[in-house]
């Protein structure tokens, strides 16, 4: 399978060139706007689905490898499927497929991704200018953070070389392989991006396929195949959280991706939705970053989004879920063996006979808040108890009382 797979680049085939930015930005500033002309390569992914196929057939379903692969086998079809619909309407049915939709329910029958994504904007928006105030951002340089985090993952990647580069046609902030992180050039840092791209660039998406490569038999754990997308970023998402590295900022802008994929699947159009993330207080360049992430291989009038936005919230509510549950049960040696690989959440029960019979290794890296296990747990103990307490049921005199002022 991961031969059969090699040429499948999903993100990099559907990114977008520096000039697009450019171009765009250049005309919106003098009052041409205008929609951005994409193309996208086009490739025969029909013997690869061939050769997936062939795996599937061969694979056993009861077995809980042979589940692995066919469900990985499929997630790379869909993928396939995708690719070829791209600059097509036909890439969101494909996309929700793989990625879900704003719509959707949170895990525990809670809110939609959407209304959680609303919530968080709104909650962003009622204290931005307090914090602001209190805790001004200090801009660092792209060289300054490449340095910086150079030097610390030079410290904890021991045993493998992994690079950092400055990439001037990389729209992202970042983008991070088991061998290379790449860092957009001519652009500004906050201290709590540098933290961020720390502990979900190097420490989880470089992380994990670092020790995927090190499996002894599984190396497609190497690979970050579709259908682990909502738990790697959810994984990552949450060691921003549990490292206290995830700001109010951060949390609104993916909840404002997540609001405007909405839009686009309702209809909006590439310069309406650009328009709403500069309404919502993003700078023109953000904006459109944060534009072309809806419109990856998605028509631009409207109509059609790119979903993979919406896995951010969602994964990060059910990492932190399985979290709860493996502190509740006394599984925190489970928990760990999420780090062993891309793996899905489910993937780390199903293979639970792998990890005993030693097919699968332990993952040779863990992130340093996870080798903290006593503070983890301390966390996750205190938060099982206080989501107990009804903030709606609380008011500032129950608080003075409760500290005996």
């Amino acid at each position: 399978m991961v031969a059969a797979v090699r040429g499948i680049r999903l993100l990099e085939t559907l990114s977008w060139p520096a000039s697009a930015q450019e171009t765009f930005l250049a005309a919106w500033k003098i009052g041409r706007i205008h929609l951005p002309k994409i193309e996208y390569p086009r490739d025969d992914y029909t013997e690869v689905r061939a050769e997936l196929e062939r795996i599937v057939a061969a694979a056993d379903p009861d077995h809980p490898l042979g589940h692995y692969l066919i469900a990985t086998a499929e997630s790379w079809r869909i993928a396939t499927r995708l690719l070829d619909a791209a600059g097509s309407h036909r890439l969101t049915a494909y996309s929700t497929r793989l990625y879900g939709r704003p719509v959707e329910l949170l895990p525990g029958d809670g809110p939609t991704n959407l209304e959680a994504a609303e919530h968080f904007v709104r909650l962003a928006d009622d204290m931005d200018q307090e914090l602001r105030a209190i805790e001004p951002d200090a801009v660092i340089s792209a060289q300054t953070v490449r340095d910086e985090l150079q030097r610390d993952i030079d410290a904890f990647f021991t045993h493998h070389t992994v690079k950092v580069e400055l990439d001037p046609a990389l729209i992202a902030k970042a983008a991070a392989s088991p061998t290379r992180i790449r860092i957009r050039t001519n652009t500004g840092f906050s201290e709590y991006d540098r933290h961020q791209l720390l502990v979900h660039e190097a420490f989880v998406h470089t992380l994990t396929g670092l020790n995927g490569r090190e499996q002894p038999y599984l190396t497609s754990m190497a690979r970050s195949a579709p259908r682990v997308t909502a738990t790697q970023e959810g994984l990552a998402t949450f060691a921003e959280l549990i490292s206290g590295s995830m700001d109010i900022e951060r949390m609104k802008r993916i909840s404002l991706r997540i609001v405007a994929i909405d839009m686009a699947i309702g209809g909006a159009d590439f310069v309406q939705v650009f328009r709403f993330f500069l309404d919502a207080g993003q700078t023109p360049e953000d904006s459109f970053a944060s534009t072309q992430r809806v419109f990856r291989g998605a028509p631009l009038g409207g109509g059609a989004a790119f979903t993979k936005d919406t896995v951010y919230l969602r994964g990060l509510l059910s990492v932190h879920t399985f979290f709860r549950w493996c502190l509740r049960h006394r599984k925190i040696a489970v928990a760990r063996q999420l780090f062993a690989g891309k793996l899905a959440l489910e993937d780390v029960f199903a293979l639970q006979p792998m990890f005993d019979a030693g097919a699968i290794a332990p993952p040779q890296y863990i992130p340093p808040w996870m080798q903290r296990a006593n503070g983890l747990a301390g966390m996750l103990a205190f938060s099982l108890f206080a989501n107990k307490i009804r903030l709606d049921r609380v008011d500032a005199d129950d608080l003075v009382l409760g500290l005996g002022v």
